[in-house]
């Protein structure tokens, strides 16, 4: 399982953790800072991403999801310390909306598997969170500040995470070059356009997001929120409006 993640370096103290051989293409982000570490998202949990984790720092680490779905919370199990939003609690503590089943099968679907991998083994991690986060607020790693972005739309607790100093600018699943989710009951059509154009406001340098490419640059930020208030014009920005493809990402609704 050694071949499992690709590990990346952005600078001195911040690596990517990627996961290629699920066809979401996962990326977790270690930030270290002279104190202590931050690992944003904990992957699909089909590995152990704390193996990988600890090689990369010798500090403390807290754990940070970027929202509470099946493939951003994996290792999660390995972090007692861990924060989470406080609009997703509940799917902390059995309310997640999707059962075992259908999250084993996202689990196996399109998956070049570990050998001798057994997918009833999967667990959906359960937990209370050691800090309950809200907008604004900042995680001192010592040398690094990490603002929290509330950014609803994919998730109800979506988070963004900000570090101004660098320009880097944590999206999760509210950018990506692909298909953005926001048809699920969960999602709120009019909370993404209003989460992009806060986050298209900051001055950001560098773009990570949670899947797929890493080639992305900041005006994509700009170009999404357009893209939705012209949808939101044209009467379009609710579910069930179908799939909107804009070259070099989508938007199924």
């Amino acid at each position: 399982m050694s071949d499992w993640f690709t590990i990346d370096q952005i600078d001195r103290e911040t690596y990517i953790i990627s996961e290629y051989r699920h066809w979401e293409e996962t990326h977790c982000y270690l930030l270290n800072g002279s104190e202590r570490s931050l690992l944003i998202d904990t992957g699909l949990g089909i590995c152990n991403i704390h193996e990988q984790v600890i090689e990369l720092t010798d500090k403390p680490i807290t754990a940070i999801a970027t929202h509470i779905h099946w493939d951003h919370i994996g290792g999660h199990k390995s972090f007692p310390d861990f924060y989470a939003h406080e609009n997703e609690l509940n799917w902390l503590s059995g309310e997640f909306p999707l059962t075992m089943d259908v999250i084993k099968g996202m689990v196996v679907d399109r998956c070049d598997l570990p050998d001798g991998y057994d997918v009833n083994q999967y667990e959906f991690f359960q937990g209370k969170p050691t800090k309950v986060l809200k907008d604004n607020e900042v995680i001192n790693l010592g040398n690094r500040s990490i603002q929290i972005l509330h950014t609803p739309g994919h998730s109800p607790g979506h988070m963004c995470f900000w570090e101004k100093e660098r320009g880097y600018i944590f999206t999760g699943d509210l950018v990506y070059k692909d298909t953005l989710f926001a048809y699920f009951p969960s999602t709120d059509p009019e909370a993404y356009l209003n989460s992009l154009d806060r986050v298209a406001s900051l001055s950001a340098k560098h773009v990570f997001p949670a899947h797929h490419t890493l080639s992305i640059q900041p005006e994509i930020i700009g170009r999404m929120r357009d893209a939705f208030q012209q949808l939101k014009a044209e009467g379009k920005l609710y579910h069930g409006t179908g799939t909107f493809d804009y070259g070099d990402w989508a938007v199924w609704l």
